[in-house]
C-alpha cells in the first residue's frame, strides 16, 4: 500500500468531493413542488408528475403551504390531512379527491373542480372559492369562516355543521338564486 503525503490526501479528498458533486448534478430530480410566491423548492419528489408528487408529499406529511398547484390534476387523490395553507390551486381538478381535515386556510381554489370531493372537517378559512365547482361535495363540519364563495356552485353539496361565519353582506344573491342557496344548505323550500 502506497503512503500519501498530507497534501496528496487533501488533493484526493477534493477530487472525490468534485466527483460526488458532479454525480449529484447528473442524477435526475423527480418532480419539484415550488412555492408560488418566491419559486423556492418546497418538496422534491421521486415521482415525475405533479399528481404523484403531491400524493407522495402528503403521505410523507410534508408541509405544502404556499405550493404552486395551479391547474394540477389531483382527481380522486387522497390528500386527507394535507397542509395546503395558502396554496395556489386555481383551476385544479380535485374531482372526488379526499381532502378530509385538510388545512386549506387562505388557499386559492378559484375555478377549481371540487365536485364530489370530501372536504369534511376541512379548514377553509379565508379560502378563495370563487367560481369553484363544489357540486355534490361533502363539506360537513368544514370551517368556511371568511371564505369567498362568489359564483361557487354548491348544488347538492353536504353542508351539515359547516361553519360559514364570514364577512357578512359582501356577497349578494339574486332572488332566483335564493332557492338554490337554501337547498345547498339543506333546506327544502316549499310554496
Amino acid at each position: 500500500m502506497k503512503k500519501l503525503t498530507k497534501e496528496q490526501a487533501l488533493e484526493k479528498i477534493e477530487q472525490l468531493k468534485k466527483y460526488v458533486s458532479e454525480k449529484e448534478q447528473e442524477e435526475p430530480k423527480g418532480f419539484v413542488i415550488k412555492n408560488w410566491r418566491n419559486d423556492s423548492e418546497i418538496y422534491v419528489s421521486k415521482a415525475d408528475n405533479v399528481r404523484e408528487a403531491v400524493i407522495e408529499a402528503v403521505e410523507n406529511v410534508a408541509n405544502l403551504s404556499g405550493a404552486n398547484l395551479c391547474e394540477a390534476n389531483l382527481r380522486e387523490a387522497n390528500l386527507s390531512g394535507a397542509d395546503l395553507r395558502g396554496a395556489d390551486l386555481r383551476g385544479a381538478d380535485l374531482y372526488e379527491a379526499n381532502l378530509r381535515e385538510a388545512n386549506l386556510r387562505e388557499a386559492n381554489l378559484s375555478g377549481a373542480n371540487l365536485s364530489g370531493a370530501d372536504l369534511s372537517g376541512a379548514y377553509l378559512c379565508e379560502a378563495n372559492l370563487r367560481e369553484a365547482n363544489l357540486r355534490g361535495a361533502n363539506l360537513s363540519g368544514a370551517d368556511l369562516s371568511g371564505a369567498y364563495l362568489g359564483g361557487a356552485d354548491l348544488g347538492g353539496a353536504e353542508l351539515g355543521l359547516a361553519k360559514f361565519y364570514g364577512k357578512g353582506g359582501t356577497v349578494k344573491l339574486k332572488k332566483d338564486q335564493v332557492t338554490d342557496f337554501l337547498n345547498a344548505l339543506g333546506f327544502q323550500v316549499i310554496d
